[in-house]
């Protein structure tokens, strides 16, 4: 015996002000009321229609909670996909290793990796929020040497003191965000830029953060043993995919759709009910964790760090990762880091490559001084970000969302 779908009834009522309250509640219980009176056809004032039947015409999913937006895998081909991603990513080193992917390395892909991490918070302000930040080298600084300071001088185990000094990041980020409440545009963004070259410059006359020498990141070990790239390469990687799947979840939370209306229309989101104080300075201390985060990893694969390294082009950087991958996009996220780190480095030995390198060397040396070959890499490296911004203005993200629409649709 099959058991029949109930059916859809569509409630005609009269005079809705005697069932509606102001509240949710009240809007609930009048619906529940109509729907009984309508079923036992005992109010004059209700018209009921019956109409199709679900089972017979159509097959819907209906999401009944807000909690069902973040379960971890919602279908079994999710599921696969994740463990077959999972698996490339533990045997990326070996591929790397053997085969020299692209001109990979193991560094370049931890390097990647905490750049995503960063891109990530930041997309998370930018691209949801609807803030801007050109501070974001500070956070990246206070998480490196944060990190380096409990461990070196504070004796705290690494899995200790990276969490630590993201929380230390977070609250300067918490900080930086309450400016955000009355700045907006190009006034925000001097106070972030502000931000990030106080950091630096107060950090350079911090003596026992190393003053402008800087400080050595100790060695980490691994059941006794010394860390190489690949042990940072499976922990930078494990730290990542938990951030990711962090950030995926937090945007489909409450929190998440409240930064997105933030986005949108601050006015209309605070006449909604959000509020402006508690989600502006919230976007930008969960921003500034990521980053932290990101920063006391990455004074780790470099084993050495200053304030020298944690410049405005850094915070340039940073955000022409979100812009060129996409804003409010995780994986635009992701992407934009890849491709912006990878030529980053590769761009710095331009004149390695092949057949292009010689020619524009003999140009530098014509037209332009000595070491203008780094210049040149420069030039490249910019154009590169124009031409993605006008020929893609959603970023790479913007790009796959067009492919796949058009072979879902092929050949029509």
């Amino acid at each position: 015996m099959t058991t029949k779908t109930p059916r859809i009834y569509i409630i005609l009522t009269l005079i809705t002000s005697i069932y509606v309250g102001p509240a949710p509640p009240a809007y609930r219980q009048a619906g529940e009321q109509a729907i009984r009176w309508c079923v036992r056809g005992t109010h004059p004032t209700i018209f009921c229609f019956e109409t199709i039947d679900l089972e017979d015409h159509i097959s819907m999913d209906i999401k009944r909670d807000y909690y069902e937006d973040i379960e971890l895998f919602k279908s079994g081909t999710i599921l696969f996909w994740s463990i077959l991603f999972l698996i490339f990513l533990a045997i990326l080193p070996w591929l790397v290793t053997k085969y020299h992917l692209l001109g990979l390395s193991i560094y370049i892909v931890n390097l990647i990796t905490i750049h995503a991490i960063v891109a990530i918070g930041l997309n998370i302000l930018v691209g949801y929020t609807g803030q801007i930040s050109m501070g974001h080298a500070g956070f990246f600084a206070i998480g490196a040497f944060t990190t380096v300071f409990l461990k070196l001088k504070g004796g705290l185990p690494f899995p200790v003191a990276l969490p630590i000094a993201g929380f230390i990041s977070s609250a300067f980020g918490f900080i930086l965000g309450l400016p955000a409440l009355r700045l907006k545009g190009p006034y925000l963004t001097i106070a972030t830029l502000g931000f990030g070259m106080t950091i630096t410059t107060i950090i350079k006359h911090m003596e026992f953060f190393g003053g402008r020498m800087g400080l050595q990141a100790p060695k980490l070990y691994f059941f006794g043993t010394p860390m190489k790239d690949i042990h940072f390469y499976y922990m930078i990687m494990a730290i990542a995919v938990l951030m990711v799947i962090g950030a995926v979840k937090l945007i489909k939370t409450r929190v998440g759709r409240a930064f997105i209306a933030i986005r949108d229309s601050d006015i209309a989101a605070e006449a909604m009910g959000v509020n402006l104080t508690y989600y502006k300075t919230l976007s930008f201390a969960v921003s500034a964790f990521y980053t932290g985060i990101a920063g006391g990893l990455y004074a780790f694969i470099l084993g050495f760090i200053n304030p020298e390294s944690f410049h405005l082009i850094m915070s340039i950087t940073f955000l022409a990762m979100v812009v060129v991958g996409g804003l409010g996009s995780i994986m635009g996220s992701i992407a934009g880091a890849a491709l912006m780190t990878y030529l980053d480095i590769k761009l710095q030995a331009i004149q390695d490559i092949p057949a292009i390198g010689p020619v524009l060397v003999t140009f530098s040396q014509k037209y332009m001084s000595a070491g203008g070959i780094s210049n040149i890499a420069v030039i490249v490296y910019g154009l590169i970000m124009i031409l993605i911004v006008l020929f893609e203005p959603l970023g790479i993200f913007g790009f796959w969302i067009r492919t796949k629409k058009y072979w879902k649709t092929w050949p029509f």
